[in-house]
């Protein structure tokens, strides 16, 4: 009976310890944004972390240049990103392409998934061409899943 007790205790402490880690990647500023805006057909940005820090913008629309003066994405946004949401419309062009240079130029970009709802730290991504894409977003476009090569999704 000992054995069973502690083949029992072990294996919930196995579970636990599974269970711990994925819990923790989430935190709560990307799913309490999540659930103030559920699926509003929009794509946003933040400077920080965990959806939080300065909202650098929010938009149903592409937006080929997030450093210039005209669009939802402006001046100091370009290359500010730390995290990024997909509440977009599902169905058509329900994919966010964002990308390393501006005018959605696909020599490296990365692609978040409508069902991947967000992304709560860039640092774990990189572009198709290598390039860490935290603070490295400088445009973005809604395209369709096809549109993005295997491989180049986010989380």
């Amino acid at each position: 009976m000992r054995k069973l007790t502690l083949s029992v205790v072990t294996l919930g402490l196995a579970a636990f310890g599974v269970a711990v880690p994925v819990t923790a990647q989430a935190g709560t500023g990307c799913n309490s944004n999540w659930n103030s805006h559920g699926r509003d057909g929009n794509v946003r940005a933040w400077s920080g972390t965990d959806c939080g820090g300065t909202l650098l913008g929010v938009t149903p629309g592409n937006d080929p240049n997030w450093g210039d003066a005209a669009g939802p994405f402006q001046g100091s946004d370009g290359n500010a990103a730390s995290s990024v949401m997909n509440s977009g419309y599902l169905g058509g062009k329900d994919v966010v392409a964002f990308y390393y240079w501006t005018g959605y130029d696909d020599t490296a970009y990365g692609c978040l998934k409508p069902g991947e709802l967000y992304v709560d730290d860039l640092g774990r991504n990189k572009f198709t061409n290598n390039i860490n894409m935290n603070d490295n977003i400088m445009s973005h476009a809604w395209v369709t899943a096809s549109a993005c090569a295997p491989g180049s999704f986010i989380s």
